[in-house]
This record gives C-alpha cells, structure tokens and sequence, in this order.
C-alpha cells in the first residue's frame, strides 16, 4: 500500500553531501530552497517568518566544511516557537507579535554549529494547542496532499514545509503528538524523544519572554524528516546525552502491535494500513503479537495522562469548572505516571518495540474551532475530538521515544505508524522504523 508523495528533492544529509562534494555551494543550496519556498508556499503557508536575507548571508559566510558540521550549507526552518535571535516568537498570539528574541535556542544554536543555514520558521496553532495550525497573526497551514485538510498541529507548518520539499528537515515539540500527528498527517518522519532528551531552553512561551522557564512536564523537542538517517542525524545533533546505535536486526526482535484503544475507536482508514504493516512484517520473518497481558490499563493512563497535561498547559491555572490543581495533586499525578512509567519497562522487558497508530484518523478537514473542542468524524460516526489524544498519550504520559513513519495511505491521504520502545532507545526506534520502512516500500 503506497502513500502519497509530494517531493523528489533530496534529503539533508544527501544534501549536505552533494555541497560537501562540490556539487553546489552553500549558497546555491539556500537559493534554491527558497525558491522552492517563494513558488510553493502562496498555497500552502506553512513557512510564516521568512529571514532570507540573513540566511544568505550566512551562507556566504560558510568556510569549508569540518567533520563536526553532518549538515554544512543545509537549509532548514524551525518551528515558530523556538527562539532564533532577531526574529519574533509570539505563539500564534496577536500580543506577541513584536516580541522578538534576543538570542537563539539551544535547539538552533547545536544546529548552526553542525552547519545549518535557517531561512525562517513555521506556523503554529495558540499555545500550540490544537491539530491545526492556524492563528490570527499568520493565518492557516494547509495540508500539502490536500488543502482543505489540516496538516496537523502544533508542528503543523513544519511537517507541511518538509512534505512539500521547501526544506529538507525540521524540529517542533510534541506533548499531545504535536511532532507525530503532523508527521503522521502529512507523509512524513517524525520522532518524539524520550522526554529529557533535548534541551528546550529557548522554547518558552511569549508570557516568559527573555525570563528563561523549567523544561515543561511531558513536552519534548523532536525533528521531522523525509527519512530515517535524517532524523537519526538530527538527533545526535541536538541531544544532551550520548546515544548508542543499536545493532539487532528487526526480524531478532519481539514487536507487539496495538490498534484498539479502549477511549477512542481508530477509522479503517488506519487500521487497514496499520494491519497491512503488520502482514507484511511477519511475512518478512518478523513475529508481531497482537495483544498481550502486559499492556498497562490504558483507559487509567489515559485519564492520568488527561489530568496531567490539562493542569501542565495551563500552568496550573483553574480549569473550566473553576478548581485549580494544589501541589499536593501535582505530586500525586506524578507517582500515577512513574508507576505507569514501570509498568511499561515490564511490557519492555518482554518486547522490544510496539507499534500503534499516531492518531485514529487521516488528516481532519479544516475547523473554526479546535480539534479538540469539537467532533472528528470517525467512519461516519462522532467522536470527541479530545479522545484522539489517547494515542498521543500512548508514549508521552510514560515518557517514551516514538519514531514515526509513513506506512500507507487512503484517498490521496498519508498513513503513519509509531514505532515505540523503551526510554532512551530513541536510535533504536529509528533504526527500526527504518528497517520496517524497507519493508513496506522496498
């Protein structure tokens, strides 16, 4: 089952080779991009800070490349919400429009030193809260297959810049699948890190501006790719510790597969290519449970998982019904999630990777309002858009790396899957989206 694609153009580390050969210059290659950027984006609008200027100079201003530099010359943009110097950070919000930082990322500055040229960042939902990415300072993000869908959301601009070719990878965050539901929605990669992985400092919402703020429970930074070695690539880049590449072949693994979901029904429109891959791994010599005893209670992770990133999002402020979280909860919510955090590190101890969906559904027609606040139409029946979360949670409330990739598609439409595995196999979840990826498109 072969999914959509929109783009020839090579990736970042092929693209770095080419200019490390001589092909083109460091120049020619931000030139090029932002061609690309200028002719496709009118439809699109996924890159909404453009600094060309600057990134041409930048690039002229490259010398040769060193073996510390994996992306030298190589064009990127970055996700609105982090910090580059001299460019604003507002979050979607009109009253932060001309809040302009002063200094860049963590994320940014490992990037410019391994070689990176950013011609600008890409458009968010408010507060990145949403499957959408539409605000009212630059507008809406369309979906590169179809553009009266979304392309997800909060990294929505990044996964929609990546699909269509502009530029070759990106970084976003993700604490309610905002790296892998855009991924999954636009045909890309994507990996969501073990949380602590990689600084955020620099990613800070507009209210902390210049102030500096703690690494937020359950977000995380992650790239977006059009391949594996990219993201593998990005990651080394940008993680605060060292890493080991895996060396078990996939077929000498133990993978279990979860597509039911006790909170949310998944839309035959995943499910048949998430059965597809499964088929087409064990005829490949993969073993692939389908169920198994030791999958923690998903229904209560769900609920923690709700109950935490609703009180994490707004800072501890009350929620609708007027109640606000004491400390005394917080602490509580945090012994629910290291005990959820044990008993997947048992399921783990028995299987290697599991795999699941990103999402229920394919990319969600545009709305007015939030996904979450509405309805999502799944096989023709209404289900709260909240409830999608639940597979966001899957990974994000026990802390753990999620590789996703593209596996299928319906109607013109991607369809990603999500590799998870233990805390900090980020390399090995990568290495083994790789792997199944050959499988499915060899």
């Amino acid at each position: 089952m072969a999914y959509p694609k929109l783009t020839d153009q090579p990736g970042a580390l092929e693209l770095a080779a080419k200019i490390a050969g001589g092909e083109l210059s460091p120049l020619e290659a931000v030139d090029d991009a932002i061609a690309r950027i200028e002719h496709l984006d009118a439809h699109i609008d996924a890159v909404v800070v453009c600094d060309f200027d600057r990134a041409r100079e930048a690039a002229k201003a490259l010398g040769k490349p060193s073996k510390d530099q994996p992306l030298f010359g190589v064009p990127m943009t970055i996700k609105e919400s982090f910090d580059i110097a001299g460019l604003p950070t507002c979050w979607g919000h009109e009253a932060y429009k001309d809040n302009i930082a002063n200094r860049d990322s963590i994320v940014v500055r490992k990037l410019k030193q391994a070689g990176v040229v950013f011609l600008g960042k890409t458009n968010v939902p408010p507060d990145l809260s949403d499957w959408q990415s539409a605000n009212p300072v630059y507008g809406r993000t369309h979906n590169p297959h179809d553009h009266e869908r979304s392309p997800g959301g909060s990294s929505g601009g990044s996964a929609a810049a990546v699909a269509a070719g502009m530029v070759p990878c990106e970084f976003g965050t993700d604490i309610g699948g905002s790296v892998r539901v855009p991924a999954h929605f636009c045909g890309v990669w994507g990996h969501k890190t073990s949380w602590g992985l990689i600084s955020k400092e620099g990613h800070d919402h507009p209210l902390m501006a210049g102030r500096g703020a703690h690494d937020g429970a359950l977000s995380i930074a992650g790239p977006l790719a059009r391949n594996a070695q990219d993201l593998a690539a990005l990651l080394r880049i940008t993680s605060s510790l060292p890493l080991v590449q895996p060396k078990r072949a996939l077929r000498d693994t133990r993978v279990l597969m979860i597509i039911d979901h006790p909170d949310c029904p998944t839309s035959d429109a995943v499910r048949g290519p998430m059965e597809a891959a499964a088929n087409a791994l064990e005829a490949a010599g993969v073993r692939v449970d389908r169920q198994s005893s030791l999958v923690p209670d998903l229904k209560a992770q769900h609920a923690d998982y709700m109950r935490m990133l609703n009180v994490a999002m707004a800072r501890g402020a009350p929620s609708k019904d007027g109640k606000r979280a004491s400390a005394t909860d917080w602490f509580n919510m945090l012994d629910q999630q290291a005990r959820n955090e044990m008993a997947w590190a048992a399921l783990f101890e028995e299987y290697d990777f599991v795999l699941a969906p990103p999402a229920p559904v394919l990319a969600v027609p545009h709305s007015k309002t939030r996904v979450f606040d509405g309805m999502i139409d799944i096989d023709g029946t209404d289900v709260p858009g909240a409830a999608g979360l639940c597979w966001a949670g899957l990974a994000t409330f026990p802390n753990l790396p999620a590789t996703v990739l593209p596996i299928g598609g319906t109607g013109g439409l991607p369809c990603g899957m999500q590799v998870m595995g233990p805390r900090w196999s980020d390399l090995a979840c990568i290495a083994a989206a790789d792997e199944i990826g050959q499988v499915l498109h060899s």
